[in-house]
């Protein structure tokens, strides 16, 4: 007992001990409160009806508007809709063709109603529009064969009661046809594959970071301290090159994309960890080994802001906020982009060109600030290389 008490009081096992309790704290606040809200901010998701129809189309649409949960667009254009759609900023679209109306009074036909979703987004949008199309159209057609078997049998003096109970044998109406755009490989870890490869260089990038800082500052009374900043700066971007590789190799392994798309996410995810790498060396650069502590900490919030289990649209504020300033975020928007279609791959990949440039300098203030002061706290001649 006596013994176990001896290293209870060790600096390592109470370091431990700590983050074992800190890790959970952190852990479980961070995802019960980002993914508590996905169902919660369903009502944030974009859709947009576009009606060409001008007369019985605009009911249909006001019909739809009013009972839609969803944040509505109104007034797009269909071309311009399907390119919102393709962008990820849009999550579905409802089209009411011109000739809906013609079709409608038409015996014998079936009025074209069209629903477009696009599948490379988080598995509960799509899963979700598709249901809501589903239910649509069989509401809707429930209403048309009331209206109209009711009309016919007033028209032949049916009493009401009867009219109503035969108007539910009236064929379906609607001619609903929904075009999924930009498909998933079956397979949730397909589905999941753009978290994980982006997650794996950002945790890669925080142990790199880690020790990659304290061995440039270990080497200023050597090499002098800008040499030693942009020795690390080097390394960092040798390492960026050529560790993504291997988990690269083995996702294609287990589901090859083709060699064009693997070559062009080995140069996404080797920015995405040079990004990484620059940005969870503020923390460590500002706090030493502390730094881990924040670097978990932001690992976690990535896993929630990277938008693939859940869009940015439904994230709660805080984590909507923190994925402007995600690696995660750009780096998974643009390998769903790569992988499976759609998005603003180009968009995304200067939004981690923005991050690692503003990094660097921050990164450069920080370590301008800190070996300043340790020179003037050193004695003379310790810090004469430059």
């Amino acid at each position: 007992m006596k013994s176990v008490l001896t290293l209870l009081k060790q600096k390592m096992v109470i370091g431990g001990i700590f983050m074992a309790v800190f890790y959970q704290i952190v852990f479980i606040t961070i995802y019960m409160s980002g993914y508590g809200a996905m169902t919660d901010n369903l009502n944030k998701l974009s859709v947009a009806i576009v009606n060409e129809d001008e007369q019985y189309g605009k009911e249909i649409a006001d019909s739809l508007a009013a009972q839609l949960p969803f944040k509505l667009i109104t007034d797009a254009n269909l071309a311009n809709a399907q390119e919102e759609l393709d962008n990820r900023d849009l999550h579905m679209i409802v089209h009411i063709p011109e000739n809906f109306t013609e079709k409608l009074q038409a015996e014998g036909e079936q009025a074209p109603l069209d629903f477009f979703i696009n599948q490379s987004n988080p598995a509960m949008v799509s899963s979700s529009m598709q249901q809501v199309a589903t239910q649509l159209t069989a509401t809707l057609n429930q209403q048309f064969a009331a209206q109209n078997a009711e009309k016919l049998f007033a028209a032949h003096n049916m009493p009401e009661e009867q009219a109503k109970a035969l108007a539910a044998g009236i064929a379906a109406k609607l001619a609903a046809e929904v075009d999924l755009t930009n498909p998933i490989p079956a397979g949730m870890q397909n589905q999941v594959a753009p978290m994980f490869l982006s997650m794996v260089s950002v945790v890669g990038a925080m142990i790199f970071a880690m020790l990659g800082t304290g061995a440039a500052k270990s080497l200023v009374p050597t090499l002098g301290k800008w040499r030693a900043f942009g020795a690390f700066h080097g390394v960092s971007a040798i390492v960026s090159v050529f560790a993504p590789v291997v988990g690269l190799s083995i996702a294609f392994g287990f589901h090859g994309y083709g060699f064009e798309t693997f070559f062009k996410m080995w140069g996404l995810h080797a920015l995405e960890m040079f990004a990484a790498i620059e940005f969870m060396g503020i923390f460590f650069f500002l706090l030493g080994q502390a730094g881990m502590l924040v670097s978990l900490f932001f690992i976690l919030v990535q896993s929630i802001t990277s938008g693939v289990m859940m869009p940015q649209a439904v994230m709660p504020d805080f984590y909507r906020f923190l994925s402007y300033i995600s690696v995660m975020f750009y780096s998974a928007q643009t390998d769903m982009s790569l992988m499976f279609g759609g998005g603003k791959a180009g968009e995304h990949i200067l939004g981690l060109i923005i991050i690692a440039a503003a990094a660097i300098l921050i990164n450069a203030i920080i370590y301008w600030r800190k070996t300043a002061k340790t020179q003037e706290a050193a004695p003379a001649g310790v810090f004469a290389t430059e």
